[in-house]
């Protein structure tokens, strides 16, 4: 099989890092998009320092010019692009009750969760569209969803209803792209164990260990994020495309 070129959007720290180690021990070459490298997590820089197949671009993904570089750039480095893993993705810097929301924060979330994804995806798309295909297949494309496009957050609403934006997003560029042998795919990751979930860690595991709302009791980690990927554009899923994987310890199995 030929050496795949996966592109991952905020890959410096947290989930998308565990993305990265991924598709980098599956032997991909790998491409990041992080809007501050000297804020990605230390390994991340070791991981850049020694690892060829690893190429990072410091660029915001609101920025058209950042992105149409990236993209340019991978391609110039590695040829091709197989797999467009859009993961970067912000909360409001302030949580806010609904009758208080202002445009500021509005704009800060959809702009970066739901406008960038679009534009991203589209770009890769027309890019994917004109090369061969390998295996049949001319490239994925992941979103990064989220249970908040089905759970409702009064003090987040730009949040979920960014989310449930991108959840409509991948079901328009699965059904339109189907005929081009491009899939995609939707991952809503639950509560996983990263810097950004380290704020209300005892109140998640609270939740975990005493409220059963987790049918699979534990903390997810980056690792379990990146294994359903892995999976997703394994060329296993032949004949799926805009399907949502939840990857939330079955916290979407709600009971009464």
């Amino acid at each position: 099989m030929a050496t795949r070129t996966v592109l991952i959007t905020g890959g410096g720290r947290g989930i998308g890092l565990g993305v990265v180690r991924q598709f980098l021990d599956e032997g991909c070459n790998v491409t990041v998009l992080e809007k501050n490298l000297d804020a990605a997590d230390p390994s991340f820089a070791a991981l850049l320092a020694s690892t060829p197949q690893l190429w990072a671009v410091a660029g915001d993904v609101n920025d058209p010019d950042d992105r149409e570089a990236f993209l340019q750039g991978t391609i110039e480095r590695f040829g091709r692009l197989d797999i467009l893993i859009n993961n970067a993705g912000v909360a409001p810097r302030v949580r806010r009750d609904v009758l208080e929301v202002d445009e500021e924060s509005w704009d800060f979330v959809l702009d970066t969760n739901l406008k960038a994804n679009f534009f991203l995806t589209q770009r890769s798309a027309q890019l994917m569209k004109a090369q061969q295909p390998i295996d049949g297949t001319r490239g994925f494309i992941i979103n990064f969803g989220s249970i908040n496009s089905y759970v409702v957050a009064t003090d987040r609403v730009e949040y979920c209803a960014s989310k449930a934006g991108v959840a409509m997003l991948t079901q328009v560029f699965a059904r339109g792209l189907a005929p081009e042998q491009i899939y995609v795919y939707e991952v809503r990751p639950g509560v996983i164990d990263t810097p950004m979930t380290s704020v209300v860690h005892d109140k998640y595991t609270r939740m975990i260990e005493e409220e059963d709302a987790f049918p699979i009791a534990r903390w997810g980690q980056p690792s379990d994020v990146a294994l359903a990927i892995s999976a997703l554009v394994s060329g296993k899923f032949r004949y799926s495309t805009g399907e949502v994987i939840n990857v939330d310890g079955g916290f979407h199995l709600r009971k009464l």
